[in-house]
């Protein structure tokens, strides 16, 4: 069986932003420094990202937008939306890391050379396809969905999310698509940004009923996320998805600064090997985690850990 793949490298550390974010540039290596302390590690195969093309961004992003983020790349001045997500120099190529290095992941597993894959900076699910939005400028959870259906010829994809935050947009950019399955467990948008993601949200049109937005209130533990949890697996069993992708972001966890919820790692250890048990007993295999949130750097380095422990476990002996 092939091993699990990481993706990490310098084309990811250059996705952060400076004075004091909490999207600082520094949290690619504090979840390194963790996962080189566990003996999984070693088993691991790591490539570094490659830069996406424009055509490939341009697959879920409106190309005035991505001409937007060129320009501000070049001087670095202003904010690419309402005041979350700073331009700086560069930023253009170094999001392009983060989308192709999840499509690099995507090709590798759809290749046969991996059946599980990780990239940290990746999951920036906030991004529209034609805004940037909550620290994230491209959306590379939206973009490979595109790529899954355009350039492999999947029909069902499930995006799951258990970021702290809802990833709205994922879920406005494939609200109408029935073949999106999307399960996304979240703080209750009342009390976190972005407001949305009520368990009302079922999708728009011929998808109404094929999404599912499980809000949980602040404060609540690894047992209101196992409950939810619980109805996600039969949301996934049912509806057969071709491929999983997971954001695992780890602002769910307790002590976060900016979220509310106080999950410990092994929520996000437990959702990584269901979703290995279920792409196996659906004969793929197939599940690709995104790192998404998290701004206390010691959770980021221990949820993502055991996310990528749990894909070397679901392995088995090799």
């Amino acid at each position: 069986m092939p091993p699990v793949l990481l993706i990490a490298g310098d084309g990811l550390a250059s996705y952060g932003f400076a004075d004091g974010h909490p999207f600082g540039s520094d949290r690619q290596e504090a979840f390194l420094r963790e996962l080189r302390r566990s003996p999984s590690h070693a088993s691991l195969r790591v490539l570094e990202p490659r830069m996406a093309e424009r055509d490939e961004i341009e697959t879920f992003h409106r190309r005035e937008y991505v001409d937007l983020v060129i320009e501000r790349s070049r001087d670095g001045r202003g904010y690419l939306d309402a005041g979350d997500t700073p331009a700086f120099r560069g930023v253009f190529e170094a999001t392009s890391f983060v989308v192709g290095g999840t499509l690099l992941a995507v090709e590798e597993i759809m290749a046969g050379n991996a059946r599980r894959a990780f990239i940290p900076i990746g999951g920036l699910h906030h991004a529209s396809r034609g805004n940037a939005a909550g620290f994230c400028v491209f959306n590379d959870c939206g973009i490979a969905i595109e790529i899954l259906r355009r350039r492999h010829g999947l029909r069902r994809i499930a995006y799951v999310d258990i970021d702290a935050h809802h990833g709205d947009g994922v879920f406005y950019g494939f609200e109408a698509d029935a073949d999106t399955l999307i399960a996304d467990i979240h703080e209750d948008g009342r009390y976190l940004y972005p407001g949305t993601g009520s368990i009302e949200e079922t999708g728009s049109g011929d998808a109404v009923g094929t999404k599912l937005n499980l809000p949980l209130p602040p404060g609540a533990t690894d047992g209101d996320f196992q409950q939810a949890w619980q109805r996600v697996e039969e949301y996934l069993r049912a509806q057969r998805p071709d491929f999983i992708l997971f954001q695992c972001g780890a602002d769910s966890l307790e002590g976060d600064p900016i979220t509310h919820l106080a999950f410990t790692e092994e929520a996000h250890a437990a959702a990584a090997r269901a979703l290995c048990r279920i792409a196996d007993d659906l004969g793929h295999g197939r599940v690709l985690g995104m790192g998404g949130g998290g701004y206390n750097r010691r959770n980021i380095a221990r949820a993502w850990t055991r996310v990528v422990e749990s894909f070397v476990a679901a392995q088995g002996p090799r």
